[in-house]
């Protein structure tokens, strides 16, 4: 039989406190009355007579206690609480003794939180499911559903408990510790719903909102892919914005998720699940609608709720991620829920812009367009004081860095950001989203920017604090380097010394062993002697005795050449040249000898004629050495111009003349030069001197030097201008200076070769060791000799006649195999099913990329261009070692170092350069040994050509494994999807059923009657009718007044 005590009332059911007994409150209804409703259901095997109290009732006023700690249990609401107290005495005893009873029946071990925080610990510290039995895993999802059901149905009391253990907290850490595996299973999905059923009450939901890292946790949880987690997490996050100081937390959230799974913005993953297709439409559906339905929560709650601007600035956010075009994909669903949370998305996004448009004279606002927004901008701004700041603006961001590379999006990422907090940030310095910049308060910047001055002195201090952070940073940069350099050379020179050591040890052994054998060889030299005089006849005659030396040839020395003289036959005018008053530039010609005139055309030519004609004051002011700077002005007025003429020349006499001979593009780009090196004529003198001890001369800077070494025609010119030494231009200066540097151009070749050796050697050891290695790899290999001889198989299996029977191969014909095809399927080579084969029969084959792992750096290798680098290395350090002695028999300079730094490079660099020559005699050894190896000839094939036979083979090996597993994956799809169209109708209606009987067997709490609010829609229902009836009104008015609202219409 069923009994029913049941006051009027619209409210939906919610159970907590044991079988039998349900109360209702619902947080999004009206504010009417609440009812109570004390029932028996049919399933609770609880007969009516047990309802009868078995003690008697206390007096009131005890019963009103009793009753109250009952009350304060159930967690419910002052509305409810007051309900309860208004019902009778007797009813309230017949309620208190079926709960005791209830609760005496269910002590037990997993009734308390205890029991569930130890098996939560236990299960975090064993992380993996792999080693888990199927048995074992089922335990552990049902320990948690158990944690999950005990949540929503046991007293207030157990959650208490479980909130003063400390039982989020190994939630939360359950959840960041976890592996894969377990990412994926249900027990994910039940740690979810666990926190779910924890936040069902007040206590529960204000200790979760109030935990530090729980909302960034469950959002963690998002980077699943199981849909029932994500469905989950997003339904607790939505909820969450809707209660108050929430909403904050979820964009904090996202920002601590897009940190954590790498992500370029923090709703990036959200967008790309809407956008993606599961081929499961039930599912999808659900994850669609969960997302849009977060999405509609994040858009319209906390700060949004009143701030236009906010909205604004979130909805633009996803806007850039391309929701739209998404959403319009979306309606091919045809779901309702998930239509209703579009419809809302749209109705909200169309009320929003009409409203914007407003500020705008309802002008239709496109945000992509650059072009539009950039004009309603300035059309806003003319004619008002911000217009000046507003061109500030624009200037400078046309000088902002544009690299495509660097850092330089980090200054347009700072603007934004500043802009966006200048517009969501309140009046009290508060941002309602996750502050962009922090301790950055919008009106405490705007009340600095009053005192101009302040801001002035501000700003030359910091110019100055980055002029002295620069120099500084210059100069630390300078001494790093100075230490980088002595460090890598001591540390090549004890590298050096120790080889030397081993070197010297090893041969001072070898030549203590020639001693001892030349000892024993000049021991039984003797003896055999001693043994030879005894047996020889006495009296012979002795051997004759050596002649002389042969006296040696002398050279015959031939007649000496008289040294020339002036021609013969051939009387030379002298010419009377005009000398012009000031030095001219110079014109580069080959002068002809005058000892090979005789003959030519010259002999008819006088120039002396042409001087007469020629302009030679104009010739002299056009070709003058002297650079001056001038003046052009335009004046009608000629005395004007004679005055100005007169101040010229009057100011030249004060103006100091710069002085150039050479070529103008050669000092151009030497100019050019000295501005990037940054140094005097001084400093570059001593560090040519001093072999860059200090590190002021970089490679490249070296190698631009070199190209402008002073030739001796411009040595000749400079000397004849010697005494003009301060007038000269810079880039004359500098060739004239570094001209007097003993063989300056020796000296920069050494120390740029110095600089370089290091470099090169590290550029040709790489390559003389892969050819070492890749010989030793093929010649080695146990897998390619078992590969070769299954390919020998198949080819003598295969060819017929001449061509089979054969004992070996070219290993030219590996790169063959592919070109065979199979006569079932074209798509398929002799390749293919090789290396099937090999991965059933023969397992040790398929380590033959670990076995050749250097072959395609081997493959790189010239040896043409090996030894070119090789003997440039040589040479190289041969006109090192000229210099040096060179350099050690001119008497010594005052801060000449060239003779004690190089002398040390040379017992380095010859060190390593012999053990480089030793290693590329053994690799070359090595390669030949491998080439015969595999029947080649040696001196017909290169590394390059005989390694890059095995490396093509190897990458068409991996193409064709590839290739192979493809094609596996492909046939197993397309099993397994057969497989599931077969069993879809059956899933389906299975889970309909499983939800259908979970619905019916467990009532949902507060907080689950939010999120399914959320998930329906129906917490949007208000706004929505709202919406359609402003949009019909705005409809009206604009039809009215002649004027076509600019929104997206929505069909209904």
């Amino acid at each position: 039989s069923l009994q029913e005590i049941e006051q009027n009332s619209t409210m939906a059911p919610r159970k907590r406190g044991g079988r039998g007994i349900s109360f209702i409150f619902c947080c999004f209804r009206n504010n009417d009355h609440p009812e109570i409703t004390y029932r028996l259901r049919n399933n609770s095997n609880f007969e009516l007579q047990t309802m009868e109290p078995a003690l008697p009732m206390p007096p009131v006023e005890e019963l009103d206690v009793m009753f109250s700690e009952l009350v304060d249990e159930l967690d419910l609401t002052d509305k409810h609480r007051e309900a309860m107290f208004a019902l009778p005495a007797e009813k309230k005893w017949q309620i208190y003794c079926s709960k005791k009873k209830d609760q005496e029946e269910n002590k037990g071990a997993t009734s308390w939180p205890e029991f569930y925080i130890d098996q939560l610990n236990s299960m975090a510290a064993r992380k993996s499911l792999l080693a888990l039995e199927k048995e074992e895993e089922e335990e552990r999802s049902k320990t948690i559903e158990s944690l999950k059901t005990a949540l929503r149905t046991k007293p207030m009391r157990f959650v208490t408990r479980f909130i003063d253990l400390d039982g989020l907290s190994c939630i939360l850490n359950f959840l960041k510790t976890m592996d894969y595996e377990t990412s994926e299973s249900r027990i994910h999905t039940s740690l979810i719903g666990c926190i779910k059923a924890l936040m069902n009450n007040s206590q529960g939901r204000a200790h979760v909102l109030a935990h530090s890292e729980s909302i960034n946790v469950i959002a963690q949880s998002l980077s699943t892919e199981n849909i029932k987690t994500k469905v989950a997490v997003l339904e607790i996050l939505g909820a969450v914005c809707l209660v108050p100081g929430g909403h904050k937390k979820v964009l904090q959230a996202m920002l601590h998720y897009q940190k954590y799974a790498s992500e370029r913005t923090r709703f990036q993953t959200l967008i790309n699940d809407l956008d993606k297709s599961t081929g499961r439409y039930r599912d999808e559906v659900s994850l669609k609608t969960a997302i849009m339905s977060f999405i509609n929560a994040v858009l319209s709650q906390g700060a949004g709720v009143e701030s236009l601007d906010f909205r604004l600035h979130l909805r633009y956010e996803f806007l850039m991620l391309g929701i739209q075009p998404v959403i319009d994909k979306l309606r091919e669903h045809e779901n309702s829920t998930l239509d209703r949370h579009l419809d809302f998305f749209e109705m909200l996004r169309n009320e929003d812009e009409l409203e914007f448009a407003k500020r705008f004279e309802l002008v239709h606002i496109d945000t992509k367009s650059a072009t539009q927004m950039f004009e309603l901008t300035r059309k806003r701004l003319t004619h008002s004081e911000a217009y000046p700041h507003f061109m500030s603006i624009l200037h400078h961001c046309l000088q902002m860095p544009y690299k495509r590379s660097g850092n330089t999006v980090q200054y347009w990422l700072l603007l934004d950001r500043i802009i966006q907090q200048i517009v969501i940030q309140n009046d009290k310095g508060q941002d309602p989203d996750s502050t962009p910049l922090e301790n950055f308060n919008i009106k405490n910047v705007v009340r600095m920017l009053v005192n101009e001055n302040e801001v002035k002195q501000w700003k030359e201090q910091a110019e100055k604090m980055r002029k002295e952070h620069n120099e500084l940073q210059q100069k630390l940069e300078k001494k790093e380097r100075e230490c980088d350099a002595k460090t890598q050379e001591k540390e090549e020179m004890m590298q050096t010394l120790n080889k030397m050591k081993e070197k010297l040890e090893k041969e001072t052994t070898e030549h203590k062993q020639v001693k001892q054998q030349v000892a024993d060889l000049t021991a039984q030299l003797h003896e055999l002697s001693r043994r030879a005089i005894c047996a020889s006849v006495p009296g012979g005659p002795s051997p004759g005795a050596p002649g002389g030396p042969f006296p040696s040839s002398l050279p015959v020395g031939g007649g000496i050449m008289p040294p020339p003289g002036a021609p013969l036959g051939l009387a030379l005018k002298k010419k009377n040249i005009p000398q012009p008053t000031n030095a001219l530039k110079s014109f580069n010609w080959s002068k002809l000898p005058e000892n090979k005139l005789d003959g030519t055309v010259w002999t008819e030519i006088d120039d002396s004629k042409v001087f007469n004609i020629l302009d030679l004051e104009d010739l002299e002011r056009t070709f003058s050495a002297y650079q001056r700077q001038q003046d052009f002005f335009v004046n009608s007025n000629s005395k004007q111009k004679e005055a100005d003429a007169i101040d010229d020349t009057l100011s030249s006499k004060f103006k100091v003349k710069e002085l150039s001979v050479i070529d103008g593009r050669r000092a151009q780009n030497c100019n050019i030069l000295l501005s990037r090196l940054k140094l005097s004529n001084d400093e570059i003198k001593r560090a040519i001197l001093t072999m860059d001890e200090q590190e002021d001369l970089p490679k490249d800077m070296l190698e631009q030097l070199l190209k402008f070494v002073p030739e001796k025609s411009d040595i000749d010119l400079l000397e004849e201008h010697k005494h003009e030494l301060d007038r000269m231009a810079k880039a004359d200066r500098f060739l004239f200076e570094m001209s007097r540097i003993n063989h300056y151009q020796q000296r920069l070749q050494s120390l740029y070769f110095k600089k370089k050796f290091a470099e090169r050697v590290a550029e040709v050891k790489p390559k003389v060791e892969a050819i070492r290695s890749g010989s030793e790899e093929v010649f080695r290999s146990s897998a390619l000799r078992q590969l070769l001889e299954v390919v020998l198989a198949f080819g003598n299996y295969m060819n017929k006649g001449q061509r089979g029977n054969a004992y070996g191969f070219k290993i030219s014909s590996l790169n063959k195999i592919a070109d065979t095809k199979s006569s079932i399927d074209k798509n398929i080579t002799l390749l293919h099913y090789l290396i099937t084969i090999v991965e059933k029969k023969y397992p040790k084959v398929l380590s033959l990329n670990e076995e050749l792992r250097d072959i395609p750096e081997a493959a790189k290798v010239n040896m043409t261009e090996l030894d070119k680098e090789i003997s440039t290395l040589r040479s190289g350090l041969k006109a090192v070692e000229t210099e040096l002695e060179y350099q050690k028999s001119q008497p010594p300079q005052p801060g000449d170092k060239f003779v004690s730094v190089v002398s040390q490079f040379i017992t380095v660099a010859s060190f390593s350069f012999s053990d480089v020559e030793d290693l590329l005699a053994e690799a070359k050894d090595l390669f030949t040994k491998a080439v015969k190896h595999f029947g080649e000839e040696a001196g017909k094939i290169q590394p390059d050509e005989f390694f890059g036979i095995f490396d093509q083979f190897l990458q068409a090996v991996s193409e064709a494994k590839q290739e192979n597993e493809n094609m596996r994956k492909k046939k197993e799809e397309e099993e397994r999807r057969a497989r599931m169209e077969a069993q879809l109708k059956e899933q389906r209606e299975r889970e309909r059923k499983m939800r259908k009987a979970k619905e019916n067997s467990e009532e949902g709490g507060e907080f689950d009657d939010l999120v399914s609010a959320l998930r329906s829609g129906e917490v949007f229902d208000k706004d929505l009718s709202k919406l359609k009836r402003n949009r019909k009104r705005i409809t009206n008015q604009m039809t009215d007044s002649g004027r076509e609202r600019p929104v997206t219409k929505l069909n209904f």
